[in-house]
């Protein structure tokens, strides 16, 4: 079985923050590894693919990731 590519991992973070983040700290970490292995230094989310498309709402986003060793970009910004 192959490794998660990054669009793999964050089409499932996309899933757990419309299934009110189930899993989410796993989701990151796959997340986390596929960057790594692809020699990425953020990933780049979709706003408009986001349950809280709102600037809060991705400032929250973008800390918890951070806190968990993932930079979050969005896509247009």
């Amino acid at each position: 079985m192959s490794e998660p590519t990054v669009t793999d991992a964050t089409n499932r973070i996309y899933e757990s923050l419309h299934a009110d983040n189930a899993d989410i700290d796993v989701h990151i970490a796959t997340l986390k590894a596929a960057l790594a292995r692809e020699g990425l230094k953020e990933a780049v989310f979709d706003p408009a693919k986001l349950t809280q498309n709102n600037r809060s709402g991705r400032k929250l986003m973008q800390a918890y990731f951070r806190q968990r060793g993932v930079t979050v970009t969005f896509s247009g910004s």
